[in-house]
């Protein structure tokens, strides 16, 4: 499901911070593991070039902005983790050098002591800590030793001191309970949000201050929300975005929602607080704004906080818009009340009266200019996702992907919107490779809307041949079909596998305003379900294009819809793919833990009778139209999910193998909503192609 988060560029970032996870965990760690060399014969992708391809991000341009920090994460399909490195470039992409070189995984890289020395995370003393090291690459120290560990750091502007995130225990165990009884394995739960996405809720992330010398060790330092059971930052994506300090160093600014139990389970309601040093006193900034409030981020003269906020309390996909704050009046200015999309990170300009920021509008990242006057300007252009920023000294540094190309780092003139390449980490293997073309189609809705959707043609497409083709569904739902590339989702290889993509930007989808997003909501099974067919229906008259062999796939609310168009497709399908997806919506109500999605998106309980919303929704869930079932099916899933449980995709495989139709079942004991380890995304890529080859091609 979609998940409001400071960056939102897909599973991309998220399967690669799970990578480094693993990596963090591995007490005896192997060789380190750095660039994968690959020869590539026939220029075509397949599994193991995709997972050999390093993941970029973490960009920060030094001090006087001649310099970028950036990390790498590379994949080693025979330890069946990542690891990542740090690198340092000149702005002009010279003078490349690697900064470390550990099987440790090192990460959080920031610029300290006027850009002298490298701060960062990593476990290499057994437990995720600070570490220093000197820009050349000598002189690395271990510089804390917390007792719970850091999972994210920032320095005060003078850098003595430090705020960090680190778990504390939340609730009790068993043995707290019953002491008697170290070893039982049971838990008493006697509230919601027991579970999150993929743990059982018993550590809650903290902030936490600490004096900073680069001499003494971190061992002690103050929780600022000590003795409170609330998030800060908020689980499960949130991060050290929602921390900032004040430019003279005597305030925190941290985005929380406090609640626990039902109440956190069924509320988006978030704040942004200051907490002030000196007193120790904490202030609610965002009090009576009901939606989610989160990266706080002061003006350089500190006279102003902005942060990303969401009107309505329990819509997580509600328009996340950049609001503004004088601290000394307390007066606040939603300052992108004119721009009907998304804001997904900003940062202050140094004159304190305009910021950039990220935004999606027709299915384009791009990075723009907006002043206090509400005036906007565009950066960049061109069929392009901008994922990451950072600016200083009048210079900027930017993540980019495309659905051509992996995420590198770029320089952006601010003033013209030129940009130029600066890590080239995936040069090597993109060299070797034929890539297959993303065009943009605007394709008629069953009301008349003009629906852009991207159509992906193999690479060498010869347009006199007849090919197969897939329709993509998106997940999220409130998720854009954007210029975006993924590591398991990932246009090139199915092109590569000789498949036309269609990928429509169906209704229920940020980036082209707000009706066009709020459509979905409690119409799961129709207007956004006519959209997939009219994409699909409309590309398939082309020559190219065999009409009888057609495919549909997707994951989560993708999956969700393939399940539901497995019902209701009326032959145009031949075959079927869907991972993490819901089959029986009444089952999901009350097996999922954000209550708020369900609340919303479902419009409510199933056994609310008089709710018309509702009763539309799971009258609609795909499990009832499993009677009309009657093409071969693929079913994915991963146990550690607890978003949609993998009972959902095993109740799926069994109404289909009951029903005597074609089907097979991938099931992961040790994936959650995504697929993380190098070789179970392998072997999700060969067996999804496995699938389809046999029923589209053979």
């Amino acid at each position: 499901m979609n998940k409001f988060n400071v960056f939102m560029f897909i599973a991309t970032a998220l399967l690669s911070a799970a990578c480094n996870q693993e990596a963090s965990k591995s007490s005896q760690p192997e060789s380190p593991i750095g660039r994968a060399e690959v020869k590539i014969q026939d220029g075509l992708m397949t599994p193991e070039v995709l997972y050999s391809m390093a993941r970029v991000g973490d960009a920060r341009l030094s001090p006087d902005g001649s310099k970028v920090l950036y990390g790498a994460t590379f994949m080693s399909i025979e330890q069946n983790k990542g690891n990542r490195e740090l690198f340092v470039v000149n702005l002009d992409g010279s003078e490349k050098r690697q900064l470390t070189q550990t099987p440790y995984s090192e990460q959080n890289g920031v610029w300290i002591n006027a850009g002298k020395q490298i701060a960062y995370l990593s476990s290499e003393s057994g437990s995720s800590q600070i570490w220093v090291i000197n820009s050349d690459g000598t002189g690395k120290k271990q510089v804390s030793n917390f007792h719970g560990g850091i999972n994210g750091f920032v320095f005060s502007p003078d850098e003595t001191k430090v705020l960090f995130i680190s778990d504390i225990k939340y609730g009790e165990r068993v043995a707290d309970i019953y002491p008697d009884l170290p070893k039982a394995s049971g838990r008493v739960v006697d509230d919601l949000m027991y579970k999150h996405w993929d743990e059982w809720v018993e550590t809650i992330p903290h902030p936490f201050i600490a004096s900073f010398d680069l001499n003494t060790i971190i061992e002690t330092a103050t929780d600022i929300m000590e003795g409170e059971p609330f998030e800060a930052p908020m689980k499960p994506m949130n991060g050290i975005e929602d921390l900032a300090w004040s430019p003279d160093g005597k305030t925190v600014a941290y985005a929380s929602r406090k609640k626990t139990g039902l109440e956190y389970s069924i509320s988006t309601n978030s704040d942004i607080y200051l907490y002030h040093l000196e007193t120790r006193q904490t202030t609610n900034l965002t009090d009576g704004m009901l939606g989610y409030d989160i990266m706080p981020a002061f003006s350089p003269d500190g006279q102003y906080l902005a942060w990303v906020s969401q009107e309505r309390d329990g819509y997580e996909s509600d328009k996340k818009r950049l609001f503004i704050a004088n601290l000394k009046s307390g007066e606040k200015q939603y300052l992108t009340s004119d721009f009907d999309y998304d804001i997904d990170a900003f940062e202050w300009l140094p004159d304190s009266k305009s910021l950039y920021f990220i935004a999606c509008k027709e299915a384009l990242t791009h990075i723009w200019q907006i002043g206090t006057d509400k005036q906007i300007r565009q950066i960049t252009t061109g069929q392009y996702n901008y994922v990451g920023m950072h600016h200083i000294a009048g210079k900027m540094v930017a993540l980019r992907q495309s659905m051509e190309s992996p995420t590198e780092l770029f320089s952006v003139n601010t003033e013209n919107g030129e940009v130029a390449e600066i890590s080239f980490e995936n040069k090597a293997i993109m060299d070797q490779l034929a890539i297959g073309k993303s065009v943009p189609r605007y394709i008629k809705t069953t009301d008349g809307k003009d629906m852009l959707t991207w159509v992906i043609y193999p690479p060498n497409f010869d347009p006199n041949k007849k090919y197969p083709a897939i329709l993509y569904c998106q997940g999220g739902p409130q998720s854009t079909v954007s210029q975006y590339w993924s590591f398991r989702w990932n246009f090139q290889i199915m092109a590569a596998n000789g498949y036309i993509i269609v990928a429509p930007n169906r209704r229920g989808l940020p980036g082209f305003g707000q009706e066009w997003l709020e459509q979905i909501s409690g119409d799961y099974g129709g207007q956004n379900m006519k959209d997939y067919f009219s994409a699909i229906d409309e590309v398939a008259k082309e020559p190219y294009v065999d009409e009888h062999r057609l495919g549909a796939v997707g994951a989560s609310y993708g999956g969700f819809s393939v399940y539901w168009l497995a019902g209701h497709h009326n032959k145009r399908f031949k075959a079927f793919i869907a991972h993490a997806g819901i089959f029986n919506m009444e089952q999901q109500y009350l097996e999922t833990e954000e209550m708020w999605f369900a609340n919303w998106d479902m419009g409510g309980p199933y056994w609310d009778k008089n709710n018309a919303t509702a009763q539309k929704t799971f009258a609609n869930s795909p499990h009832r139209f499993v009677d009309k079932w009657d093409t071969p099916i693929l079913v994915t899933h991963g146990e550690l999910d607890y978003r949609i449980l993998a009972s959902q995709g095993m109740s799926a495989f069994n109404a289909a193998k009951l029903r005597g139709i074609p089907a097979e079942m991938l099931i992961y004991p040790d994936e959650n909503h995504w697929i993380a380890r190098p070789q179970n995304g392998i072997l999700f890529q060969r067996v999804f192609f496995r699938w389809l080859d046999k029923w589209l091609k053979e």
